[in-house]
């Protein structure tokens, strides 16, 4: 049961680590210290929930309806370029100012909105945590798949508080316009690569 935690955290970990939506979402509130912890919270909870449907039904019936993936996979190309051609566009413009650390900020209701549009808009996620982890959790039975369905779900909880928690931190350093300029460019870039990536594998 432990060796299903331990592969379950990893293998999560693994599909989480990537900077993609999720996480350049969770850094930008980190770094303006700006509901940042709720950020994280929503994502984590999303994560919990997905996997839970992956690993436990999900991912079977995904397995028997390949145009369903072709469909998730072709809308999370789209998703992901239309998201890195955003983060382009704010390099190339580097219209960036310094923003206020504990200032005001944006409303909680638009945190939350925002931050679930992101999370449940993104195909991307579905083929990570339903598709990748719940065909992966399929393979175990009994406790051993609720073990590694919990190594999962560690692996989101501690990866995006230590995001959230580590982007505060650093935020007088990361709120630096070159910095955000660098930031967008990265992500945009690793957007590009998933969804060549993705397009690979149809």
């Amino acid at each position: 049961m432990l060796f299903a935690v331990v592969q379950g955290f990893f293998l999560g970990l693994s599909m989480i680590l990537p900077l993609g939506a999720q996480n350049s979402h969770v850094l930008n509130h980190g770094i303006k210290q700006n509901h940042h912890l709720l950020v994280a919270s929503i994502c984590i909870v999303c994560d919990v929930l997905l996997i839970a449907l992956g690993v436990f039904g999900a991912a079977k019936l995904l397995a028997n309806s390949p145009q369903l993936v072709w469909l998730i996979s072709w809308a999370g190309i789209i998703f992901l370029l239309s998201y890195a051609a955003l983060s382009f566009r704010s390099a190339w413009r580097n219209s960036y100012h310094k923003s206020e650390i504990n200032g005001y900020g944006t409303k909680k209701t638009t945190v939350i909105t925002t931050t679930l549009a992101i999370t449940l808009l993104n195909p991307h996620v579905y083929l990570d945590t339903v598709v990748i982890l719940g065909s992966v959790g399929e393979q175990f039975v009994g406790h051993d798949k609720v073990a590694f369905a919990v190594g999962t779900m560690l692996a989101s909880i501690i990866w995006f508080y230590s995001l959230a928690g580590a982007a505060a931190k650093l935020s007088p350093w990361l709120n630096r316009p070159k910095v955000q300029r660098i930031i967008d460019t990265i992500v945009a870039l690793i957007m590009c690569m998933i969804a060549y990536m993705l397009f690979s594998s149809l």
